[in-house]
């Protein structure tokens, strides 16, 4: 789980996924889409990645892709990330962390 916490932490934007997920790949589009520039780590390209999953899976991450940290901070999955978008809270989340400027 250091390993989770230790990436996310060094980027404005971590999205831990998968190469053949459909879902990862809109969230990724969503993020590029604002102008964002987000760290992708995809778990099934990475020698830790069956590990890094496992952490994620005991952080409560269900399902454990994608996978969102803004600012270090743990976001949830796809569903969180496109509730915060909807309700209009995810550009000020980008800005605070300093992933976009306006």
């Amino acid at each position: 789980m250091d390993r989770i916490w230790d990436l996310a932490s060094k980027k404005a934007i971590a999205i831990f996924t998968k190469s053949s997920c459909c879902m990862c790949h809109s969230i990724k589009a969503l993020f590029y889409e604002l102008g964002a520039n987000p760290s992708v780590y995809e778990l099934d390209h990475d020698i830790y990645g069956m590990e890094m999953e496992l952490a994620l899976q005991i952080l409560g991450c269900k399902p454990t892709i994608p996978t969102i940290f803004i600012g270090g901070e743990f976001i949830g999955s796809a569903k969180e990330v496109i509730s915060l978008h909807v309700d209009g809270s995810l550009k000020q989340k980008l800005i605070h962390a300093k992933a976009i400027w306006l």
